[in-house]
């Protein structure tokens, strides 16, 4: 730890970045051994508790979420970010995933805090994602200097709008397993029910969502009454099949539904992450279900409405739609997903989202060995 803590307070900036809210704070601000940083956290977003009302955590996976900024010491990257997912009723602390939705404001919370010199008019950032070694690009505007929170993009699952960030990724393949199809098939079967299994910087789990008797038009609470236990089983099995192991309490690999799209997009989608079910889908999982859906074979390929070459594709979720394009090619360098070179390669894959900064402050932990939080 440094000495940059005002009292038993701990400097901290709230942001909604994309469709998630989290704590960003500096690596320099967090304890650098793990299970203390970790036992922190956890007392600074007030877990292990449904409620959360302890913390500033928000009492959902989706809002319970911490990313720690850096300096790079890498050659072909401005800042190092590491995502971390906090256990709402759980005391635990994920470094499995990444998180694309708190990655747009990984940028503008750099700038913020003097990691990065801005551009008079606009700031390109490149973020190295220490869960996976990946390298993403955050362009955004920076009037005089400093980022620009107002505008006029909308995106699915936040009211209003806000300024644009656009996020280029590079290596996102095989994020956590080592491989684009990380069983060396394009479908598998568990338990009966035909999935793909596919990581482009999310594990994820793809099914149909006939094959659970369900629509895929469903609300997430229905949806995490009826199929949570069968979700859960699938993707235990699924962890196995993709390297990662017992994946009983981790929160990979998701699990997403698809459908034929309804309000046309290229395919409707319902995702569980890992148990509940998201509100919207994350930034990397629309991105590796987008890249699941183009493959000849995979589950949900027969069900899209593929857009024109070089448009983006619209991945339907319960609050609306998010476009991702995403160019594949084959090992070989050759255009297209099939022939002689085998699994296609990811040529490029881009999102827009938008961050606001909400908070900046010092947050105040629960103190340390109190009978109520984990000691």
């Amino acid at each position: 730890m440094t000495g940059r803590r005002g009292g038993d307070g701990l400097r901290c900036m709230l942001m909604r970045g994309g469709t998630s809210k989290g704590a960003y704070f500096l690596a320099d601000d967090l304890p650098s051994v793990p299970a203390d940083r970790d036992d922190l956290l956890l007392r600074v977003m007030g877990a292990p508790d449904p409620r959360q009302i302890d913390g500033i955590g928000g009492a959902h996976p989706l809002t319970s979420k911490v990313a720690v900024v850096s300096r790079s010491g890498a050659a072909d990257a401005d800042v190092d970010y590491l995502f971390l997912q906090v256990g709402v009723d759980e005391p635990t602390v994920g470094d499995r995933q990444n998180c694309g939705n708190l990655l747009a404001g990984v940028g503008p919370f750099a700038v913020e805090r003097g990691l990065v010199e801005p551009g008079d008019a606009e700031t390109v950032v490149r973020i190295r994602m220490l869960n996976s070694g990946s390298i993403a690009t955050a362009t955004f505007a920076t009037p005089g200097g400093r980022p620009e929170y107002a505008g006029g993009t909308a995106i699915s699952g936040v009211p209003g709008t806000a300024a644009p960030i656009l996020l280029d990724f590079e290596g996102t393949e095989g994020s956590a397993t080592g491989s684009l199809l990380p069983t060396g098939r394009v479908r598998d079967v568990i338990d009966g029910i035909e999935v793909t299994c596919v990581d482009n910087g999310m594990p994820v789990v793809v099914a149909a969502a006939s094959d659970f008797g369900v629509t895929g038009d469903e609300t997430p609470a229905e949806l995490e009454e009826r199929l949570g236990d069968r979700i859960q089983a699938l993707r235990v099995r699924a962890g196995e099949l993709m390297g990662l192991g017992d994946v009983t309490g981790a929160s990979v690999p998701k699990t997403t539904l698809v459908a034929p799209p309804r309000a046309g997009g290229t395919i409707g989608t319902r995702t569980f992450i890992p148990l509940r079910v998201h509100a919207s889908i994350g930034v990397l999982g629309a991105v590796t279900v987008a890249t699941a859906v183009l493959l000849d074979g995979a589950v949900g390929h027969d069900l899209a409405e593929l857009p024109a070459p070089g448009e983006p594709m619209g991945i339907e979720h319960p609050t609306g739609r998010l476009d991702v394009d995403i160019r594949l090619g084959t090992a070989d360098g050759t255009d297209g997903t099939d022939g002689p070179g085998g699994v296609p390669r990811v040529r490029r894959a881009a999102i827009v989202r938008t961050a606001r900064k909400l908070f900046d402050g010092t947050v105040f932990p629960r103190p340390p060995g109190d009978p109520h939080g984990p000691t």
